[in-house]
């Protein structure tokens, strides 16, 4: 029942947006489905999907269910690797280089402090250990968009923050589709 209802919300997405749809005029329905709204409900779909994995994962290994990529401090890494890499005016592949390893070193940061608490239960030092962490990176990306040029780094770094889906292209998405469903597959085996 909830796949229908997700399918049917695909469809429904597909079909409404800014610029009304005839199946009259084919060209312009088939420009319009392929090439902007079709790429942005697929690229929509896998980020969800690797979300909820990513959250879902982190609860079955740390059986908690209020563990999330943000508590322990992974949202706020990767922030931040992110806002020091376009502070440098790097690539955007180094964006996302950088964004992925400040992620993995918070987790890293989180597990090393929350394992050296001795006395406590260790899945709530680790959760509040996150917590402390994410906050303190979380202020130093906060001093870092103070920092930024208003013009030109700080208009890029609040849009990278927030996200968007609103220009994913076909090509972008053949290329993070894969790594996507390659990191989800064995999660789905795994269960």
């Amino acid at each position: 029942m909830a796949l229908a209802g997700l399918l049917a919300l695909v469809v429904l997405a597909l079909l409404v947006g800014r610029y009304p749809l005839s199946l009259s005029d084919l060209p312009m329905l088939k420009t319009v489905v392929l090439e902007i709204r079709g790429p942005r409900v697929l690229a929509a779909a896998l980020v969800g999907a690797s979300l909820a994995a990513a959250g879902t994962v982190y609860q079955g290994i740390l059986r908690n269910p209020l563990v999330s990529p943000d508590i322990l401090g992974v949202s706020s890494g990767a922030a931040l690797g992110a806002v020091l890499a376009m502070l440098l005016s790097l690539q955007i592949i180094f964006v996302q280089i950088f964004a992925f390893g400040g992620g993995l070193l918070a987790v890293a940061l989180v597990y090393w402090i929350g394992s050296r608490l001795r006395g406590h239960d260790p899945l709530l030092a680790l959760v509040l250990t996150g917590v402390v962490v994410g906050t303190l990176l979380g202020a130093v990306v906060s001093l870092l968009k103070t920092l930024a040029d208003p013009l030109g780094q700080l208009p890029a770094i609040t849009f990278w923050l927030l996200g968007s889906l609103a220009s994913v292209a076909p090509r972008e998405l053949a290329v993070a589709a894969p790594l996507a469903v390659a990191g989800l597959i064995p999660l789905v085996l795994l269960r």
